[in-house]
C-alpha cells in the first residue's frame, strides 16, 4: 500500500488504520445549534445557579409521544402529561416528583416559537426504563418530537431542582414561580 495521501490521489486502497493515522477524510464541523437560541438570555437567578451547578444524574434520553403507539392516557402520577414538561424515569435512581433542570434543552425552541426554560418534570414510569435512562415526553404524534430530536439517544445532565407536589404545570402556569416560591423567576418570558 502507499503512503495515504498520495494513494488517495492515485486512487489506490488505503487502510483503514494508514487513513486514520494521516487524518485522510478528516473533516471539521460546526456545533449544531439548529432549533435553539445560542445566545440565551435573560435567565431567572435559579437557572443561572442551575446552569452553574455540577450535575446529580446523567441519563440517556429517549423520546416518546402519544398517538401511534407512544404514550396514551395519564402518567404514573394520574396526571396528564405536558408536552416537553413531563419526563418518565427509573424510581430507584430518580425519584418520582422530582423537578429536573436539563442544561441542554434551555433555549430549545418549541414550535410555538416560545425557548425552553430547561425544567422537566419526572411524573412518569416505563417498563423499559431502568437505571440512567429517561424518555422525554414531546406532545401528540411523531412530528412533536423534531424539536428535541438532536437530545434523542444523548446522554444529558440532569440536575435536582426540587420536588414538586400534584400533576407537572402546563405552559400556561410558571412552574418555578409557583413551585419554588423563595426563587422569583419569569419562566415563558423569553
Amino acid at each position: 500500500m502507499a503512503f495515504p495521501a498520495h494513494a488517495a490521489e492515485q486512487g489506490d486502497p488505503v487502510s483503514y488504520e494508514a487513513a486514520v493515522a494521516s487524518g485522510l477524510g478528516e473533516e471539521s464541523t460546526a456545533p449544531a445549534d439548529e432549533g435553539s437560541d445560542s445566545g440565551v438570555t435573560g435567565l431567572t437567578a435559579e437557572q443561572q445557579a442551575l446552569m452553574a451547578e455540577d450535575a446529580d444524574w446523567t441519563a440517556r434520553v429517549n423520546l416518546y409521544h402519544a398517538g401511534g403507539g407512544g404514550a396514551t392516557g395519564n402518567d404514573s402520577l394520574g396526571c396528564r402529561p405536558i408536552p416537553m414538561r413531563t419526563m418518565a424515569v427509573d424510581p430507584r435512581y430518580i425519584p418520582r416528583r422530582t423537578r429536573l433542570f436539563i442544561p441542554e434543552t434551555v433555549g430549545m425552541r418549541m414550535p410555538d416559537g416560545t425557548l425552553h426554560d430547561g425544567y422537566w418534570y419526572a411524573s412518569d414510569t416505563g417498563g423499559a426504563i431502568k437505571g440512567q435512562k429517561i424518555d422525554l415526553y414531546t406532545g401528540h404524534g411523531r412530528g412533536s418530537m423534531q424539536p428535541a430530536m438532536r437530545f434523542n439517544q444523548r446522554r444529558l445532565t440532569l440536575i435536582d431542582a426540587g420536588r414538586f407536589d400534584g400533576c407537572p404545570p402546563s405552559w400556561d402556569a410558571q412552574p418555578s414561580q409557583t413551585l419554588m416560591a423563595s426563587a422569583p423567576t419569569s419562566v415563558g418570558s423569553n
